[in-house]
Formats: C-alpha cells, sequence, structure tokens
C-alpha cells in the first residue's frame, strides 16, 4: 500500500472510509491520523515480525535497557521518516487535500519523561534498531506522563497530561505476556531435601500488562520493541477493600514520579520501580527460555542496562527468579547477575542519589529486602578482606547503613560494568562521588559520552538545514554522522555561508509564528535569538541568564547611550511540582518578561519569552531557531547534557560552562566556535570542599551585581515578594551554585557574542558551520556502538537492507 502514490491514495481513501464510517468529505484530522498511523504499522509489522523470529532462531545476545522514562515525542513524522515513505505520504496526502503537517500536530507528545534521562533513551532506541543492534527497552506506561504545564499569572500549574485520551495508534496490547508482581505479604522459609526454600505468602499481586511499541530503524528492515508496562488489578485478588486495591494498583502507572515528600508518596515510588523491574525480568528470564534450555548460559546472551539507579532493584530481582523459582544456589545465581547487569550513572550530586528507608523498604517487599540484605553482607565482606578494620570505609560503602537502602550502591555492586555520560562526569565519579568503589574495583568504570539521534534532532526537525547538507556533501551522513565534518570544506565559501543564513532565518520564522500564535508577542526576528531550554533547576542557572537580562534592563533604563544589538531572550521549562524555589524563578521569568516587553525604552533592544509546557515537538521548533545556546550550569554539576549536542547540530553557538560534554564539544570545535566562561569544575570543588566563596562580596564590590539582585525584592516586578527566597539564597545561603561568581565572566562573553553577531557575521557563520561539522561525534549512533562493543558485547546479526 506504499509502493507507490496511486497506491497509497487509493489504500488511504478505502481504509479511512471503513474505518470511520464516514465518506471520505466528512473524515476529520483525527479520523485521518488515526488511519494512517494504523497503516503504518501495519506496513513495518512484517518486519517486525521478522525481527523478533531472526532474535528467536539466532540465539543471538541481546540487551534490555531498563528505564523509568522514554521521551519519545511525536511518532508519525519519525515512523514515515524512518520507514522510506515520508515523501510518499505527504504528496499523496496533499494531493487528497490533507496537509500531513496538520496530521502531525494532532499527534499527542509521547511524553513518558522529564528530560535528558528520557530522551536519552529514546534516541538509543532509534540507534540501535538503525545500526542493526537486538536491543529493546522496558518502561512504564503512564497514563498522565508527567503533567502538562499551564501558566496562570506566570505561575506554573499542574494539569494531567492526557496524552492516551484518543489512545495510541503505534502500541499493541499483549494481554497474554501478562507478569504478576509481588508486594507486601511475608516470607517463609523452608527445608526442602537440605535445601532451603523461600515462599513469599499472603503477597498483594498486580498485573503488568504489556504494550508494545515498534522502534523502526532508520530505512532498515530491523523493527526493535519498546514495552510499556500497564498496573492493572490481578485476577488474584487479595482479601481487603477491592475498590483500594483497584485505585492502589491503578496509581503506580498512573503518573511518572509522584511527589515522595511523605511516606505515601515514597512508597508509591518504590512500587512503581519494583512493578518495572519485575515484569521486566520476569519477562526476559521467560523469553530467554523460550529459546535456551541452559539457564546457566543467561549471561552470555542477556545484557541487562540499568539507566540510573531508578531500575536497580532488577538486580536482587534477578536472583529472586534465579533462587526461588529456578532453584539456583546463592553463588551461582550472583555470578549470572552479576555479568548480566550493567549501570549508567547520571548525577554527580550526591543528594540525588537514591536512598529508600528500610522502615517502608522491607514491608514492601519482604522477600527483595532479605535478598539485598545478603548481597549486603557479602560485599561488606569482601571489603573487609581488603580493607580490614577499616569500618569507616565499609559504612560509607555499604548498601544498607544508617537505615537506608542506597541503590547506586546496589547497582554498582551488582554490575559488571559502571559508566559516566561525559569525560569530566565519570572522572568526577572516580575521584569524589564513587571515589572508595573506583579504588575498589576500577576495572568496572568507563565513560561512555552522551549522544542525540541526528534522524530526529537535525533530518527530522531541520528539513531546510538537512537538505542544503545533503545537496553540500552527499546524503550519507544520515547514516553516518561522522560525514558531517566534510562541511568544514564550506567554511569559506561564501555562497554556502548565505544559504546557511538564509536556512537559519526561516526556522526562526517558524518559530517567531509560534511566539505570536502561543504567547501573543511579536518578536524580531533579525534579533538575537538567546535561548535556554531545559528542565528547572538551581544548578542550571536559569537565574544566572535572568540576573543578566536584569542587568541589561538596568543600563538600557538608566544610560541613555547605551544599546545593545536586539535580542530575545526565550526559556522554556518546567519545574517538579514540588521543587518550590524552582517554581519562583519560572514565575520570576514571567514577571521580568511583564516589565520587560511592556517597556517602550526597553523593548526595541530585549524581549523575554517563555514557552509553555516544553516538549520534545515544541523543542523541535525551538532548537533549530537558535541563535544562542545557553549551557550554563555551575561547573561539575551536569553530567553530560544532551540538549547542548541538538544545538550543536543545528548551527546554534553555544555559551557555556566548563561542564558536562561542553568540555568534548570545545575539544572538538576549537576554542574560536563555542564561546566559554566561568570557574573550573576543580575551582568549584574546592570552593566546596575549603570555602572561601562569599557572595556578599561580590554583591557589595560589583555594583552591577548590587543592581540586578536589588531588582529581585525593590517592587519593579510584579509579586516581588515572592523572590525574596531567591534574594536569599544568593546572599543569605552564600549563593550554593555561583551565580554572582560567573555573574562578571557571564556579562563579558554576552557581550562578546552580540559583537560577533552584529559585526563579524561571516565569522559567526564560520563558527555556526564549524559546530555543525563536529556534531557528528555526539550522535547517539557513536554513542551506541561504544556500549555494544565496549559494554554490552553485542553485534549486527547480518545484512538487513
Amino acid at each position: 500500500m506504499f509502493s507507490t502514490k496511486a497506491e497509497f491514495k487509493e489504500a488511504f481513501l478505502n481504509r479511512v472510509e471503513r474505518t470511520s464510517g464516514k465518506s471520505f468529505a466528512e473524515t476529520t484530522p483525527s479520523d485521518q491520523f488515526q488511519t494512517l498511523g494504523n497503516m503504518v504499522r501495519e506496513y513495518i509489522s512484517l518486519n517486525w515480525i521478522r525481527t523478533n523470529e531472526h532474535y528467536r532462531s539466532h540465539r543471538q545476545k541481546q540487551v534490555y535497557y531498563l528505564s523509568i522514562e522514554f521521551l519519545l515525542g511525536k511518532l508519525l513524522g519519525q515512523n514515515l521518516l524512518n520507514a522510506g515513505i515520508y515523501d510518499l505520504v505527504k504528496e499523496g496526502l496533499s494531493e487528497l487535500g490533507i496537509q500531513l503537517s496538520e496530521l502531525e500536530e494532532i499527534e499527542m507528545d509521547t511524553a513518558l519523561g522529564n528530560g535528558g534521562l528520557g530522551r536519552l533513551a529514546a534516541c538509543f532506541l532509534d540507534s540501535l534498531a538503525t545500526l542493526d543492534l537486538p536491543g529493546h527497552g522496558l518502561g512504564i506506561r503512564y497514563k498522565y506522563g508527567l503533567f502538562e504545564q499551564k501558566m496562570v499569572n506566570g505561575y506554573q500549574v499542574e494539569l494531567p497530561e492526557q496524552w492516551l485520551k484518543h489512545g495510541h495508534v503505534w502500541e499493541v496490547r499483549k494481554a497474554d505476556l501478562t507478569m504478576e508482581v509481588p508486594f507486601w505479604g511475608r516470607v517463609e522459609t523452608e527445608n526442602d531435601n537440605g535445601r532451603l526454600t523461600f515462599h513469599q505468602l499472603d503477597a498483594e499481586y498486580v498485573s503488568a500488562v504489556p504494550y508494545d511499541i515498534p522502534v523502526i530503524g532508520y530505512k532498515r528492515k530491523t523493527v526493535n520493541t519498546l514495552r510499556l508496562w500497564s498496573a492493572e488489578p490481578s485476577r488474584y485478588m487479595p482479601n481487603k477493600d477491592v475498590m483500594k486495591y483497584k485505585k492502589d494498583t491503578e496509581a503506580i502507572s498512573e503518573f511518572l514520579y509522584p511527589d515522595d515528600a511523605h511516606d505515601e508518596g515514597k512508597i508509591l515510588r518504590l512500587k512503581q520501580q519494583y512493578f518495572l523491574v519485575s515484569a521486566s525480568i520476569q519477562s526476559i528470564v521467560k523469553n530467554y527460555l523460550s529459546q535456551h534450555k541452559q539457564i546457566r548460559d543467561f549471561h552470555r546472551y542477556t545484557a541487562i542496562h540499568i539507566n540510573d539507579t531508578h531500575p536497580a532493584l532488577a538486580i536482587p530481582e534477578l536472583m529472586r527468579i534465579l533462587i526461588d523459582k529456578l532453584g539456583l544456589g546463592w553463588d551461582e545465581a550472583w555470578h549470572i547477575t552479576s555479568h548480566t547487569f550493567c549501570y549508567t550513572n547520571h548525577t554527580t550530586l550526591s543528594e540525588a542519589l537514591e536512598r529508600w528507608p528500610v522502615r517502608l523498604f522491607q514491608p514492601l517487599l519482604p522477600r527483595i529486602y532479605m535478598i539485598v540484605q545478603e548481597i549486603n553482607e557479602r560485599f561488606c565482606q569482601q571489603l573487609w578482606e581488603k580493607y580490614p578494620g577499616d569500618w569507616e570505609r565499609i559504612e560509607k560503602m555499604a548498601i544498607i547503613s544508617y537505615g537506608e537502602v542506597r541503590m547506586a550502591h546496589l547497582a554498582i555492586s551488582g554490575s559488571y560494568s559502571v559508566n559516566g555520560v561525559a569525560k569530566l562526569h565519570t572522572e568526577i565519579l572516580k575521584k569524589r562521588e564513587m571515589k572508595r568503589f573506583y579504588e575498589f574495583q576500577p576495572e568496572k568504570f568507563n565513560n561512555k559520552t552522551n549522544g542525540v539521534t541526528h534522524r530526529t534532532w537535525l533530518l527530522k526537525a531541520n528539513p531546510e538545514l538537512s537538505h542544503l547538507i545533503t545537496e553540500s556533501i552527499g546524503n550519507s551522513w544520515i547514516r553516518e554522522p561522522e560525514k558531517l565534518s566534510l562541511l568544514k570544506q564550506y567554511e569559506d565559501d561564501w555562497l554556502f555561508l548565505e544559504q546557511l543564513k538564509k536556512v537559519k532565518a526561516a526556522r526562526k520564522e517558524i518559530l517567531a509564528e509560534r511566539i505570536w500564535k502561543q504567547n501573543g508577542i511579536k518578536v524580531d526576528t533579525h534579533s538575537i535569538f538567546d535561548v535556554q531550554v531545559k528542565r528547572l533547576h538551581a544548578y542550571k542557572r536559569q537565574l544566572l541568564n535572568i540576573l543578566h537580562i536584569l542587568y541589561l534592563y538596568n543600563r538600557i533604563r538608566e544610560d541613555s547611550t547605551f544599546s545593545i544589538y536586539p535580542r530575545t531572550f526565550i526559556f522554556g521549562a518546567k519545574a517538579s511540582p514540588g521543587y518550590y524555589y524552582a517554581k519562583r524563578i519560572i514565575k520570576l521569568i514571567h514577571s521580568l518578561a511583564e516589565i520587560v516587553n511592556n517597556d517602550p525604552i526597553v523593548n526595541r533592544f530585549i524581549k523575554v519569552i517563555f514557552l509553555e509546557n516544553y516538549r520534545v515537538s515544541l523543542a523541535e521548533e525551538i532548537i533549530p531557531a537558535a541563535d544562542i545556546s545557553e549551557q550554563i550550569s555551575t561547573a561539575s554539576k551536569e553530567a553530560s547534557g544532551t540538549g547542548n549536542m541538538k544545538f550543536m547540530m543545528n548551527g546554534a553557538i553555544t555559551v557555556g560552562t566548563l561542564d558536562g560534554a561542553n568540555i568534548e564539544m570545545l575539544e572538538r570545535v576549537g576554542s574560536e566556535s563555542i564561546l566559554i566562561f566561568g570557574l573550573t569544575s576543580e575551582e568549584v570543588m574546592k570552593f566546596e570542599k575549603d570555602g572561601g566563596y562569599y557572595s556578599r562580596e561580590y554583591y557589595h564590590h560589583d555594583k552591577r551585581i548590587r543592581r540586578a539582585v536589588d531588582r529581585l525584592v525593590d517592587g519593579l516586578l510584579p509579586d516581588s515578594e515572592q523572590f525574596e527566597v531567591i534574594y536569599d539564597s544568593l546572599l543569605e545561603g552564600n549563593d550554593q551554585y555561583f551565580v554572582l561568581k560567573d555573574f562578571s565572566p557571564y556579562v563579558a562573553i554576552q557581550e562578546k557574542a552580540g559583537y560577533l553577531y552584529e559585526k563579524e557575521q561571516e565569522r559567526w557563520l564560520r563558527m555556526m558551520v564549524q559546530n555543525i561539522a563536529q556534531s557528528g561525534y555526539f550522535s547517539s549512533d557513536r554513542t551506541v556502538q561504544e556500549y555494544a562493543k565496549e559494554i554490552w558485547k553485542i553485534g549486527k546479526y547480518g545484512n538487513r537492507d
């Protein structure tokens, strides 16, 4: 049905009428979207079946990627692109009077994530399939995703993100593959002919029902699977209030990251994590045993990857299945388990490393707690043998200590590989956060710098730039992103630079239209689009950006001779519902925008825009339009960043600190093509360790800082009483993230950026070329190939063209 345009049109017309029960003229865009989605899923289903059959028959090692988040975005355009039928469908629909872009707009974002963690998982799935690697994702089918962000008088309001309200055309429910997950109850031991056996009695079971989503490789026959689990009442109904049981059960897969300020929320989060890993590990083992007779070879054919600590309970869960269900002894089970799991750490913030109170953990997961206890005992014994008498070291490295289960310690002890996500991040883990673990088992630790799929963030998001690249160097870069380096030959090509300038201008027009439609504000597309879009967190320092804007406001208002090249500051961010400081920052941005945008003296030079409900599909509009990419986290705090890579691919110039992958971007493009400022990670960590930073000194000795900081509370901004907590964090709290310390170098680098854009436009364009040309290294294809070769030990399985 997709062989020719004529065949597609005929099939589409017949299908849309049959499924909607209407004449074609009466069908709605929603009818048309559902029909097209079903047709595409059917089209790739034969390859999906064949891929799975191939895995079964060839018994090749497979990798399973466990993640609490998968931030897929909208899938119609991506699936059409990867299936190689985008242009055919677009032209065929156009001849029927339908705009494909309108159908794409109807689709809801598959919003099962919060930020970089979930988007990285989505990029990895794309690369695995495109590289013909046997790899699948396992996650939770949240009914409401994170939340839909609405702004009311500048305040963030969270609404349920109803991404499933029209169903999800890409998923296939597999009720026959349902797994039962046990909670609560008690454990009884029994002596079975000299062997101790364990039985979890009076457990409350929850059914995990899988929904499978196909993951299509770019113009490949490989179609891998993302399996999402939905929590439903079990047929093993407990003896309790049925309605309460139903409500408690469905809550498990209702929201991503429920508020864990209280015990009830903590228990729900822990339930979510065990629900994900128990269903997944049971499914993986069942699938393995359908192909292999010998469970003792499990680790030779299976790699299970833990994406951050949320799925770390997969380690004791596999032990439970191997020991309790399959009858293995501890040593044999541990050998298999510890050679199956690999773990990626995503943070340098020690407070972000998960810990669960034993008082909640033990009653909820009684058998799992027993296994974790045993893992801890044996791990501590190993430590004692290497460091006899060093009680402090053992106490700090223990998996269970101070009444808490430490999930990162569990993940490290049970994995054969532990990796960071940028060179700097990995070094910080080795030297600071996980120093003792690195000293104990240095062979486990390695680095895998993050990447993003250029097929989404360049080919799909920026067709104009993609066309220019293909026109210049051919289309092999789509499969081999390192070939983007061929663009360097056009650095001094005046015609190419002019075309590049036009492409950026076109994307800015598209974003300006979005801003007008969504915010009702006209922005100057000739101004510099200065963009900071990411999760709202204090260490990401949206506040530094805001203080710079306040400084510019003061200068423009108070110095009639001062002028700058016009600049549009664009923000997008969600703050976690319980993160009140971050929510005040969002309110601050809105109050600042209200003052700036309505001041006729100031708004000739600067405007401030906040685009609500930042999500993947919105990012696909914002990123190609950016001139400046703000990557200004406090050095040593951002593990890697992936937004920085997406902006780089689209020719934005990074204003950034020496943090995360910014350092590797600097190494690639050279200091002439990136704008670096501020403290180094070594300087930050020295201040944190030894002290010596006093924010009040900067406040008192730099008039620019004092005037900008005072603006937070002096009544200029609407609802300024809301910002006292921010003011206090800078002065009374001694500015934990060194905003005032980095303020002066940030102002200087921003002045340089403005000068280059206005006065040295050709140099700016050459900088853009250099960034795009060097961005191929930051493709997730490269990252996944490194994982496949060095950690997972999986390979391609023949020609799949």
